[in-house]
């Protein structure tokens, strides 16, 4: 079973390599097809390593067998082996909800260039989560930067070419900012490997104290545009809005996602708890997370069309990750993590049913969904599922997320943060109790409306079933996940 040592680095290349074999086929059928399989085979490749972890325990893989400094390394451990296996799986079941969507959405000829991209995205965005050296992180990065730009741009609007433009504008200051934090630390430390420059960091005793602080803050600004932290967020909702359907499901659900796993291993792993707490970056994570679960979710009420509301939607999420981030203890950091694994799975089923009540209706409006309840009811069912995941309804991973960062606040002693998270909530009903309301109750709003009308065939849902019982198992099953976790953090 030791080979399964190499599926990380086997993914990772697969992915790439096919995806410029995509280009040399003429049929688009057999191009949907390949891309479908070469998920597949991923999904199966990581779920036998996350078995290999489980089994075996953590390890380190040495790229090209030559130790660090020399060579580069992938640290694989019960996080990584946990984010493989959800990047692959809701890549894949993404690709397979396409099928049935992304011909109404780009030109045909454009096809063979989407899913070449999506192959490199996920594999960049493997990479990054995988690898234990910092540059060999940036060049993932940017990789990963450049395809999610593509996988927006590719529709060729205005708003596409708009949005990618701010995106590719702010991300390159993003890493530049990553890029000067590497820069800060090579000339002290002379390593780039992520363990290797903790040991040199703690062997400085104290020494070059304000070229630490620079580096860890640059690392968190430059991190916190790629991961659309508040206020560096700006970027996301034209990104997200604007792009096809599936590409709204992947940058949500996975393309935010890396970047703050490699925030918390910079922070954690390379400076280390007795680094980051002697400065203020902690707290000012904690009160950047917390404004951002507010402001994200005013402005998803705000908002008159249903693709920017869940894409500010993502903007209030991703306020509950850097929350438990800027808490500083072990339960924070738990929860941050697995509300990475919660929004992954819940958000990537939200904007897959709403493309599909968008490609239905011929409208964006939140207005125009009244009633869809009755015509949609399946689909508008699963929205449902996804809310209360999303608003923090027992049982679902959004609840789990939220009560155990409450706990979380309680351990550090900050109560009113508490309140916080209790407003952001009462805030997410805000917007998404609205549109299940109005889409099933109301005679005004199902005046007119005929039955099952505009429902979804039944292929096309399957996909986006299995994302909901991913979510309801992350529910049910995340005293494990959570246990998990936490082991992986030793």
């Amino acid at each position: 079973m030791n080979i399964a040592r190499n599926f990380p680095l086997i993914i990772i290349l697969m992915l790439f390599i096919s995806a410029f074999s995509m280009p040399i086929m003429k049929s688009v059928r057999k191009i949907k097809a390949f891309g479908f399989v070469t998920m597949s085979i991923s999904t199966i490749l990581a779920g036998c390593n996350f078995l290999y972890v489980k089994t075996n325990g953590k390890f380190e893989y040495r790229v090209g067998h030559f130790d660090a400094p020399w060579g580069i390394t992938f640290h694989i451990g019960y996080i990584e082996a946990i984010m493989g296996v959800l990047f692959t799986i809701v890549a894949t079941l993404i690709i397979w909800y396409s099928f049935f969507s992304i011909d109404k959405e780009i030109k045909e000829n454009r096809i063979s260039l989407y899913y070449l991209l999506i192959n490199i995205l996920v594999g960049s965005l493997l990479g990054m989560v995988f690898t234990d050296d910092l540059f060999n992180a940036f060049v993932f990065l940017e990789v990963s930067t450049l395809a999610g730009c593509g996988i927006i741009v590719i529709k060729d609007k205005k708003d596409n070419i708009t949005a990618t433009f701010k995106y590719l504008v702010l991300s390159s200051l993003g890493s530049g900012l990553i890029l000067m934090g590497i820069a800060f630390l090579y000339p002290i430390t002379g390593h780039l490997n992520m363990s290797l420059i903790h040991e040199s960091i703690m062997a400085l005793k104290g020494a070059h104290r304000n070229i630490l602080l620079i580096s860890v803050s640059t690392f968190t600004v430059g991190l916190g545009v790629k991961s659309a932290m508040f206020p560096l967020h700006v970027w996301l909702p034209d990104a997200h809005a604007s792009a096809p359907t599936s590409s709204s499901a992947i940058l949500s659900g996975l393309v935010l996602k890396p970047p703050v796993i490699l925030l918390m291993k910079i922070l954690y792993k390379v400076f280390g708890f007795e680094i980051i707490g002697s400065f203020a970056i902690l707290d000012v994570i904690l009160i950047l997370g917390s404004i951002g679960m507010i402001v994200g979710s005013i402005a998803a009420i705000l908002q008159k069309e249903i693709k920017r509301m869940i894409a500010y939607s993502s903007v209030a999420q991703m306020g509950y990750v850097f929350f438990g981030i800027g808490l500083g203890n072990e339960l924070g950091l738990i929860m941050a993590i697995f509300h990475i694994i919660s929004h992954a799975v819940t958000k990537s089923t939200l904007f897959l049913v709403v493309g599909a009540m968008i490609e239905k209706t011929g409208s964006k409006k939140i207005k125009d969904l009244k009633g869809i309840g009755k015509e949609m009811p399946i689909t508008l069912g699963v929205f449902t599922m996804g809310a209360l995941s999303m608003v923090g309804i027992p049982i679902f991973p959004g609840f789990i997320s939220k009560w155990n960062l409450a706990l979380a606040t309680i351990e550090t002693g900050r109560y009113m943060f508490v309140g916080m998270i209790l407003l952001s909530s009462l805030l997410n009903v805000g917007y998404y109790f609205p549109i299940v309301i109005n889409g099933y109750f109301g005679e005004e709003n199902l005046e007119g409306k005929v039955y099952k009308s505009k429902v979804m065939p039944m292929k096309r849902l399957i996909p986006v079933f299995i994302l909901v019982g991913l979510m309801v198992m992350t529910g049910v099953f995340s005293l494990n996940i959570i246990d998990m976790i936490r082991q992986g953090l030793v």
